[in-house]
């Protein structure tokens, strides 16, 4: 385990009984420690899955309908990470099915030649924050234990950050989108490229060239 998972850990640990003092629990139920097949057992997507269960860690389950994973194969060359779920998403359960996720699939298909079942889509919280709000510091950092969990079993060779929240809560940096755009960022063997989030083009379409600027870099690397 390296230093950025021990980190990510114990954030996750220090948010979980934050949450707990906030429902009013005094102390930690007692459990059984898990088997010990369970404990070797590889890491896989269906296992983050049921790690995460019907997650209550932070308060943005109380307003969810459904929790949005995450989509795509065990193994993807690309991987997209956005914000949070919408209220589309919130209602399927699947992550970018909204209008800012068909902008996100033309991106993908015309602007990458790919299929978008190539690629596994994912969000840095897997609950819709209130009004679509940016998920708060607190509620990233709960989550994002569980995204890092699954770049470690999907190995893309790129993530494209789609806005500030995803480019910030995965460089562990508070720069604007407007300086980390445009050029690749070199994060423990990952490339990161970040990049507007689509929804941000169907209320400003100027940003669709610096969009497309941005994916030619991609595909460039990809075919490198």
């Amino acid at each position: 385990m390296d230093r950025r998972e021990i980190h990510h850990l114990a954030q996750d640990l220090k948010n979980y009984l934050h949450y707990l003092a906030f429902l009013g629990l005094e102390a930690l139920p007692e459990v059984d420690p898990p088997p010990e097949v369970a404990r070797s057992a590889p890491e896989t997507l269906d296992r983050i899955k049921s790690d995460l269960g019907d997650c209550l860690r932070c308060p943005l389950a109380q307003g969810r309908t459904n929790l949005v994973f995450g989509e795509g194969p065990d193994r993807a060359d690309l991987m997209f990470v956005g914000e949070g779920p919408g209220e589309e998403e919130d209602r399927s359960g699947r992550p970018f099915v909204g209008a800012a996720g068909r902008l996100l699939t033309d991106i993908i298909v015309k602007g990458l030649k790919m299929r978008r079942e190539d690629c596994y889509i994912a969000n840095v919280v897997k609950c819709r924050p209130p009004s679509n709000r940016a998920p708060s510091p607190e509620e990233a950092q709960t989550c994002l234990p569980f995204l890092w969990r699954q770049i470690a079993v999907v190995r893309p060779k790129i993530i494209v950050a789609l806005g500030r929240t995803a480019a910030q809560n995965l460089l562990e940096t508070d720069e604007p989108l407007t300086r980390l755009r445009h050029r690749f960022h070199e994060l423990e063997g990952l490339a990161i490229m970040p990049t507007f989030h689509p929804a941000a083009l169907l209320y400003d379409p100027g940003k669709k060239a610096p969009v497309w600027e941005d994916i030619k870099l991609v595909i460039a690397r990809l075919n490198r």
